[in-house]
């Protein structure tokens, strides 16, 4: 058995820490480092005992040198750092498995440059379910059609920084492809005032936040005499973990590339 050498970005955030405990607890996996940025307080602190669990890996905040060896980064962090780290992994070849979401059309672009150079899967959602349940709603919006109106809801925990959600987003993606629409042209974030009759042609999307809500999304389809709804939820931000360690070793034996979940799980 091949053992994947795993780097994790942001190893001291919430789901740094499921990652170190996905990784460490892997049979084909070993956490070869765990960075974090400059100035972070658990720099030079061992990266398994944030889950109490010491590893002999201590954290860092030089890429270049930590990544030397690595075959793999997975990174949850934000857009401007993530770009950061794929620059050193650009540089030295190393793969990588980015659940970052927020980026601009412009930083999509570094990235699918980026993959002419080394392999990469980039998922708004790692979660084998979610992904999953996004196939489900691709399906159902090609059979359902028309006919039936689109809401999307989704609903995340209070610290969340971006809405609607990167997994809500794809979400629409799929289904306004399902539909043959250009989402930029038919989204609607959110209603309030007097909003006229609904556009049967648009694609809402309604965002929550509050408390530790791990993550919930649900695909309204609104027909006439019945309401389709394909809805998933998330208990535990381990699914995005053992997701991305299912993306890292997709990725083992590719050089190149830029690939998703779908690609991963055999879903295209």
């Amino acid at each position: 058995m091949t053992t994947i050498n795993i780097a994790v970005a942001g190893s001291s955030g919430r789901m740094g820490r499921m990652l170190i405990e996905a990784a460490l607890g892997g049979d084909d996996t070993r956490l070869a480092a765990a960075l974090e940025q400059a100035g972070n307080p658990y720099l030079g602190k061992d990266a398994g005992e944030l889950i109490g669990s010491p590893c002999g890996v201590k954290i860092s905040d030089d890429f270049g040198k930590s990544l030397a060896g690595c075959d793999v980064l997975i990174d949850f962090t934000r857009p401007e750092g993530t770009l950061a780290h794929l620059a050193a992994c650009r540089k030295l070849g190393v793969r990588m498995v980015i659940g970052t979401t927020g980026f601009s059309d412009e930083q999509k672009k570094t990235i699918a440059a980026a993959a002419r150079e080394t392999a990469i899967v980039l998922s708004p959602n790692m979660a084998v379910g979610v992904n999953v349940t996004f196939k489900l709603a691709e399906i159902a919006a090609g059979i359902l059609g028309d006919d039936y109106d689109v809401e999307i809801i989704e609903a995340h925990h209070r610290h969340k920084v971006d809405a609607p959600s990167g997994t809500a987003l794809k979400f629409g993606e799929v289904v306004a492809g399902a539909l043959k629409r250009d989402l930029a042209q038919t989204a609607v974030h959110g209603r309030s005032g007097v909003t006229g009759e609904r556009d049967a042609k648009t694609i809402g999307f309604h965002a929550i936040r509050g408390g530790d809500i791990v993550g919930e999304h649900t695909v309204m389809f609104a027909g006439l005499g019945e309401r389709v709804e394909v809805t998933v939820r998330s208990g535990s931000r381990m699914t995005y973990a053992t997701g991305a360690l299912r993306a890292a070793r997709f990725l083992a034996g590719k050089k190149t590339g830029l690939y998703d979940m779908f690609d991963v799980l055999g879903l295209k």
